[in-house]
């Protein structure tokens, strides 16, 4: 277990994030990830092949992909924890694949563009955070969807990273981030990924089961230390409606937020213009505005914080056996 360097990592991504001078500069490893995926995709997903074919290169450039995350991280930490300040490096190099500040930082800017009134800036905004169309979302729809994505992201872009960092150090926390953008790029059920990209969405639903329910745990949690939530409300939202969604572990934390806000989210949607079914999470209102994005980065704020309080415990557990 790696709680020590997973530690410093979320302290310092809460504290830092990732700066947009560096993205300019070097870029950021799911950038780099995100490279590799392409090259994959264009080298080995050729027009022509059968989808058996397709899907067993598929299960190669996953593992091509883990390999390439995993490795060189693996490398990193055996050669840095031993030096002085190696685990600062550690933790500085592992909070880039942590997004508690980024993630915060999205959903604030719909927040900011709902309260100016204006509608195209507030789509333009939550089109960084979701993959469903924005032009076909009014104000609640806006807000919906950055709700949503807050919830989903929280799992899989905070908890998920931490928990893997956790279990196998850097290497765990990168490989965790590397298939995680596999599945965000080609685990999609199109005619182009249906096989090709079936291995990174299969094995990412894997990986993200965990994570997905100590994310609902969290926010539950959260919403009982949270002024104007209803936890009880989190908790029979999350059992009740989270085996409905279309996906196995993103309704985990929606319904969770859903019930301690007193919202009904997800339901259908449209991606690239196809229409798609999906449950709701939550009994509540449709009309979510603003006020409700806030609420829902209060509630977010307190669960993250209730994740980094477990992390520092799991960190002191070795301290206080030693004493």
């Amino acid at each position: 277990m790696a709680f020590d360097l997973t530690a410093v990592a979320v302290l310092l991504e809460a504290l830092l994030g990732y700066p947009a001078a560096m993205v300019r500069r070097i870029g950021h490893p799911v950038i780099w990830i995100g490279r590799l995926i392409v090259l994959l995709d264009h080298g080995l997903n050729r027009p022509g092949l059968t989808a058996a074919t397709r899907k067993g290169l598929g299960v190669v450039a996953v593992g091509v992909i883990l390999a390439a995350a995993a490795v060189p991280a693996a490398i990193l930490e055996a050669l840095l924890r031993p030096l002085p300040f190696g685990l600062l490096v550690l933790g500085l190099i592992g909070s880039t694949l942590i997004a508690q500040r980024s993630l915060h930082w999205h959903v604030a800017r719909v927040a900011e563009a709902l309260e100016s009134g204006s509608l195209e800036a507030a789509r333009t905004a939550v089109s960084h955070i979701v993959g469903r169309d924005p032009q076909t979302l009014d104000e609640a729809g806006v807000a919906r969807a950055a709700i949503e994505s807050l919830a989903e992201n929280f799992s899989d872009g905070v908890v998920a990273p931490t928990l893997w960092m956790c279990v196998g150090g850097l290497a765990g926390g990168a490989a965790y981030k590397a298939l995680n953008t596999a599945d965000s790029m080609i685990g999609h059920l199109t005619e182009r990924h249906a096989a090709f990209g079936w291995a990174a969405a299969r094995a990412d639903d894997y990986v993200n089961l965990p994570a997905s329910r100590l994310a609902g745990m969290l926010l539950i949690a959260a919403a009982a230390i949270t002024p104007g939530a209803d936890a009880r409300a989190a908790h029979g939202a999350m059992l009740r409606d989270a085996p409905r969604h279309r996906s196995p572990n993103a309704g985990w934390s929606e319904a969770a937020m859903a019930g301690a806000l007193g919202l009904k989210l997800n339901g259908p949607k449209v991606y690239a213009g196809v229409f798609t079914e999906d449950a709701h999470m939550g009994d509540g209102r449709r009309e979510a505005t603003a006020s409700d994005v806030r609420a829902a980065l209060r509630l977010y704020r307190r669960a993250d914080a209730l994740m980094v309080l477990l992390v520092l415990a799991g960190a002191a557990v070795p301290f206080i056996w030693r004493g």
